[in-house]
């Protein structure tokens, strides 16, 4: 798979991941499994909007569910990248900006280690 189309892939798996409903709903099924009405207690949010957040996540095999009567439980189908993304979503990521001088230095830097000829 080439570079781009891999990007591409994870791009579009970010915009899928970069919604708030979506994000509340695997940190709670990351906990435990939930129905439908279950979630709808704990993020206020209406069944409907819930149902449609869910079926894009089933639909990129992230959740899935059983069928209990008229109740659907749903699960995480993927819990490593569940339990990475939250991970990720959780640090504090430092910032460490840097000065005119210092980028200036890498770069001339950068430019010499490419420029030097091969031993």
């Amino acid at each position: 798979m080439s570079d781009v189309k891999r990007w591409r892939e994870a791009a579009d798996q970010l915009r899928l991941l970069g919604h708030p409903v979506r994000l509340a709903l695997l940190e709670e099924l990351s906990k435990t499994p939930k129905c439908v009405t279950d979630i709808q207690d704990l993020l206020e949010v209406r069944q409907a909007n819930i149902s449609q957040h869910l079926a894009v996540l089933r639909q990129a095999k992230i959740v899935d569910y059983h069928e209990e009567g008229n109740l659907r439980c749903y699960y995480i189908l993927r819990p490593g990248l569940v339990r990475d993304l939250m991970r990720f979503l959780r640090q504090d990521y430092a910032v460490k900006p840097k000065s005119a001088e210092q980028v200036r230095r890498d770069c001339r830097n950068t430019m010499k280690a490419a420029v030097r000829p091969k031993q």
